[in-house]
This record gives structure tokens, C-alpha cells and sequence, in this order.
């Protein structure tokens, strides 16, 4: 191959870098959340046994504290209060 391919393909590389740095960083920082919104539910289950309310430790639970924060925790006890 010629140099001028190369060059291309670098720069074709960078472009789609620089175009997906803020979605991947968006994408980042949700998972981040969502292993924080695991932890806390993991920490809530000692103390939730003690309240009689009781909630998964699982992905999509962690996925809902992640996009909602606050509010998907208490979307995700209404949810298990109508549950029951």
C-alpha cells in the first residue's frame, strides 16, 4: 500500500475518534453510576431485611439507579411495594 492510504486510514481513525469521545465518555459515566446504583443496593439489603423491603441485587435494577438515580430507587420500591 502507498503511504497516502495509510495517512488516510489515520486520519479517518482520528476523525471517528474525536466524533465518539462525548458519547463514549456519556457511556462511561453511566456505568460508573450504574455500579455505584449496585453498591448502594447491595449495602440497602442489610438494612432493607430490618425495614421488610427487599430488592435485587441484579443488572437491570443497577441500570435503573443509574439512568434515574434517586428517583429509580424509589420507582424501583414503588414498584415492589405494587409487586407484592
Amino acid at each position: 500500500m502507498s503511504g497516502w492510504v495509510w495517512w488516510a486510514a489515520a486520519g479517518a481513525a482520528v476523525l471517528a475518534l474525536a466524533l465518539c469521545r462525548r458519547p463514549l465518555a456519556a457511556l462511561g459515566r453511566f456505568g460508573v453510576r450504574a455500579g455505584l446504583g449496585l453498591v448502594g443496593l447491595w449495602l440497602f439489603r442489610g438494612v432493607g431485611t430490618l425495614l421488610g423491603v427487599q430488592l435485587g441485587v441484579n443488572l437491570l435494577n443497577g441500570l435503573v439507579l443509574g439512568a434515574l438515580g434517586l428517583p429509580g430507587f424509589a420507582l424501583l420500591l414503588m414498584a415492589q411495594w405494587v409487586g407484592r
